[in-house]
């Protein structure tokens, strides 16, 4: 179902459940992926996905509809994961010495099957700072174009293109160094 149709549904009452579950359906796994790769933690990525779908049902009266459904929810999601990251950091600090153990936090999850090449890659991805983080991760495994991912965060294609060329540099620093 395309999103305007979507959309025009959930601003109808009587319609407004049966859609927002195939909202639901349609956009859970691409949404968990964008923040599972922010986040790393499966049990994490779960329950901010699960704020991220509340926070579309009380907020879908304030869908304006001048971005795509899909745009919004994704705004949505990043957002509750840089909220959740943010607390989290206030808590703790991630440096390149647990950027290791939250990576491999990755590979313990239900969803991993990677080899040891790509531990090392998740390894190298969480020691980035979570802005390159998430643009590396929308370009590089999602493999969407500087537009879209401009849409989907609202910066401007330049940026996201300098945020990526130096996720790539250090991504590549960090292979090098352990060589």
């Amino acid at each position: 179902m395309k999103d305007t149709e979507l959309a025009l549904r959930l601003r109808d009452p009587e319609q407004r459940t049966s859609a927002f579950t195939e909202l639901v359906e349609a956009y859970k796994e691409p949404l968990y992926w964008q923040i599972r790769r922010m986040v790393l933690a499966h049990d994490d990525a779960d329950d901010v996905l699960q704020n991220t779908f509340l926070k579309a049902w009380t907020g879908i009266d304030n869908f304006r509809g001048e971005a795509k459904l899909s745009t919004w929810l994704f705004r949505i999601a990043y957002n509750e994961t840089l909220n959740f990251l943010e607390r989290r950091r206030q808590t703790t600090s991630l440096d390149d010495e647990n950027a290791s153990a939250i990576a491999s936090s990755l590979q313990s999850g239900p969803y991993f099957d990677g080899d040891e090449t790509e531990i090392q890659l998740q390894e190298a991805i969480a020691s980035l700072p979570e802005r390159q983080r998430l643009v590396f991760t929308l370009k590089y495994y999602e493999e969407l174009k500087y537009e879209d991912i401009s849409e989907r965060l609202g910066t401007s294609v330049g940026a996201l293109k300098a945020s990526y060329h130096h996720a790539v540099k250090k991504i590549s620093s960090w292979f090098h160094d352990l060589e």
